[in-house]
């Protein structure tokens, strides 16, 4: 099993930054590829960003690109969101996922979620 914690969320004004890290325990070795998903109320759950395990490609969601930058600590078992020119529409619940394949990155058919951390833009 591997277990997911996130952190990092808060309140932020529009155009501000967050960096949310989601740190991975357990049994490691099963991590692999992983990746950002957020859920706003009322909404289905959406695919943020994912990073593979190998080589590290990144690959994001149109509406983030640009904005937001996904990266991974292997020697720490951490990954990182960095968002940056954030806007009252990223504001969502935040969860870290891990053990698709890179063929499901984009996909909710990761193995492991974190229990999410909630980020709020509003002025």
């Amino acid at each position: 099993q591997v277990q997911l914690v996130e952190s990092g969320g808060g309140l932020v004004q529009p155009g501000g930054s967050l960096r949310l890290s989601c740190a991975a325990s357990g049994r490691t070795v099963s991590v692999r590829n992983m990746g950002w998903f957020r859920q706003a109320p009322g909404k289905e759950r959406e695919f943020v960003a994912g990073i593979s395990w190998i080589g590290a490609r990144t690959f994001y969601a149109d509406s983030v690109k640009g904005r937001f930058t996904i990266s991974r600590d292997n020697a720490k078992n951490t990954l990182y969101l960095q968002m940056n020119g954030l806007k009252p529409d990223d504001t969502a619940v935040y969860y870290c996922a891990a053990g698709a394949s890179e063929s499901d990155i984009r996909t909710v058919r990761y193995s492991y979620w974190g229990q999410g951390t909630q980020v709020t833009v509003s002025s």
